[in-house]
């Protein structure tokens, strides 16, 4: 499920969800509930000084169910693999600066969202994040 929680950047939601559907198969998620929020950068610097301790907006943030609290208060299963934030506007800067299009760097945010979901962490797992992305990216037509 997408959420769109802010009014700043146009976004097209089936798309996406139709995207969220082909990374759960692609990862054999079956009918496992993620629910993606896109935010503000408001809100996004907000979540981000709250649950990270670092200021200033980020272009998305997980929030795996096994923590059972989720900021964005989305629970509806205990089902649920957790729910992800996306800020469509620093997606929208980062796409400038990685020569991508939004609709791809969203993509991109989901996927990683997802993998972070799993348990994945690309800051203390010697590149196993990273190089399942990569592949999952060029599967996903996202490379």
């Amino acid at each position: 499920m997408i959420l769109n929680r802010q009014r700043e950047v146009r976004v097209a939601r089936p798309a996406l969800e139709s995207f969220l559907r082909r990374v759960k198969r692609e990862l054999g998620l079956g009918r496992s509930p993620v629910t993606i929020c896109l935010v503000s950068d408001r809100e996004m610097a907000r979540l981000n000084e709250t649950f990270r301790k670092k200021k200033g907006p980020t272009d998305v943030l997980s929030f795996p169910q096994e923590n059972s609290f989720s900021p964005l208060a989305t629970r509806h299963s205990p089902l649920d693999l957790g729910d992800i934030a996306i800020s469509p506007a620093t997606a929208r800067r980062y796409a400038k600066k990685h020569a991508r299009s939004l609709a791809s760097e969203i993509r991109v945010l989901m996927l990683h969202g997802v993998l972070h979901l799993l348990g994945y962490d690309h800051e203390t797992d010697r590149g196993e994040m990273d190089r399942l992305e990569q592949k999952l990216r060029k599967r996903l037509g996202i490379a």
